[in-house]
């Protein structure tokens, strides 16, 4: 399972969606960051495909940073995913 992550403005908690392949994970990774970088708000409309019933709307200038992560149950509860400077 792929994960996509998004980090909003003003929100602590960030917004994350589940994709099966890492190419669709990659696919909506680009699309989030092409509305980042465009200027122009538009509304993102996201679901997972983990759970089907989960949709969210967004606007895109409200994302502050987007990342993808493979979710593995190796790694669940260790080392959250992202930059760190603990190595």
């Amino acid at each position: 399972m792929h994960v996509v992550e998004l980090s909003l403005r003003l929100t602590p908690m960030p917004i994350a969606v589940q994709r099966k392949e890492q190419e669709a994970a990659l696919a909506l990774y680009r699309e989030v960051r092409q509305a980042i970088e465009s200027g122009h708000p538009k509304v993102l409309e996201l679901h997972c495909e983990k759970d089907e019933h989960k949709h969210i709307s967004l606007l895109s200038s409200e994302v502050v940073a987007v990342q993808t992560y493979e979710k593995s149950a190796a790694s669940s509860g260790s080392k959250r995913p992202g930059f760190s400077l603990d190595g």
